[in-house]
């Protein structure tokens, strides 16, 4: 789970950067008793909200104290006013510069807890780059490519990064566990008062400072196995859809190799906003069904997607090097299949892995939203 939450943080700088650029929606706002929920290309909050704030845009700024929870999201997302309750926000870049009244709960591709920031409860921060300037009374876990600490933690702190930091400020009253394969780069100021330790990376490798444990490492051989029955499953999936639909998958094929990139785009804003509308539709007692409709809709369309994608990787292996047997179902399906079992090997491979097979994801539903669209008329000559 970590290295898939870091993937989908390093994507949705990208993605979501790209979905605030294109958004022209206007704003809209609806109220449920004391909740607050907000959309649109351009949210400013000034009113003060007594109980819960729902907002998603290409850019989210909010600037009056809210009651209760914030959950905000989009390209660029700033919190610089007061939130009673926790805050949990995803966005490309996201700042949070207010005080807390318990938890945070962040991804994106760039997170900062700003210098006039204070939590008072935990902190959860994953990114591509995560920068804590603001006090934090709890614990803090962060994971990203850089994490930067520069401000007093009353708890223990837990950071996997390729790269960790402590700053002038750092005041670290509890103790510093950190898995990295460098070294820590601490400033001589910066004071961590129950101790130092580096964790073994899980790739391998030597750390200076790894304590020695007298209890073996977990077992994985479990889960190892559970990986190759869910392949074989979606090797079966894979079979059908080629049987069933060898047109469509054809097709599919073709839009995810000269779409690549407004696939993935695509099939991350599908992966994102498919359950917010789910969760609107459930507000009103009309749209309940619906919502159920779309929830089933959208869980049958993961695998499938996966699959998907994995036949187009296979069908663009075959026309490179078996052309004459491209279109020949039984070499589509054992095309598929090793695909799919080069994936979940791959999978296991740190930052690479996860973010491969992720980005595969997000390739399979954009291509399967992009099916939908009338194909152009053949240029005449």
């Amino acid at each position: 789970m970590r290295l898939l939450s870091t993937a989908a943080g390093c994507l949705c700088a990208a993605a979501l950067a790209g979905v605030a650029a294109a958004a022209d929606a206007p704003v809209s706002e609806r109220l449920m008793g004391s909740d607050v929920f907000i959309g649109g290309a351009t949210v400013t909050v000034h009113d003060a909200v007594g109980g819960d704030l729902f907002v998603a845009g290409g850019t989210v700024d909010v600037d009056a104290a809210v009651g209760g929870d914030a959950v905000a999201a989009g390209g660029k997302v700033r919190i610089g006013a007061a939130v009673a309750q926790s805050v949990y926000a995803a966005g490309g870049q996201v700042n949070v510069n207010g005080k807390l009244g318990r938890n945070l709960r962040v991804a994106g591709g760039q997170v900062e807890l700003g210098p006039n920031a204070e939590v008072v409860g935990n902190v959860s921060a994953a990114g591509g780059q995560v920068r804590i300037y603001g006090a934090v009374r709890g614990h803090v876990q962060a994971a990203g490519g850089r994490v930067l600490i520069d401000a007093p933690v009353a708890g223990d702190v837990w950071a996997t990064s390729g790269h960790v930091e402590l700053g002038p400020r750092a005041r670290i009253a509890g103790k510093l566990r950190y898995r990295s394969g460098e070294a820590l780069h601490q400033d001589p100021a910066a004071q961590v008062s129950g101790g130092i330790e580096q964790l073994m990376p899980r790739w391998g490798g030597s750390a200076a400072s790894t304590p020695a444990s007298p209890e073996p490492p977990p077992r994985r051989q479990g889960v190892g196995a559970i990986g190759w029955v869910l392949t074989a499953g979606l090797v079966v999936l894979a079979s059908v859809w080629l049987a069933l639909a060898p047109v469509v998958s054809a097709r599919s094929s073709r839009v995810l190799r000269e779409r690549t990139g407004i696939s993935v785009l695509l099939g991350f804003i599908w992966l994102v906003c498919v359950p917010v509308l789910a969760l609107l539709l459930l507000l009103t007692v009309i749209g309940i069904p619906l919502a159920l409709f779309v929830v089933a809709a959208y869980l049958a369309a993961l695998p499938l997607a996966y699959v998907s994608a994995a036949v187009g990787l296979g069908d663009w292996a075959l026309t490179r090097w078996r052309a004459a047997r491209a279109s020949a179902l039984g070499w589509r399906v054992g095309a598929a299949a090793l695909v799919l079992a080069l994936l979940n090997a791959l999978g296991n491979v740190p930052w690479l892995g996860a973010l491969l097979v992720f980005a595969v994801l997000l390739g399979g539903l954009g291509a399967l939203l992009l099916l939908w669209r009338k194909p152009s008329p053949p240029a005449t000559a």
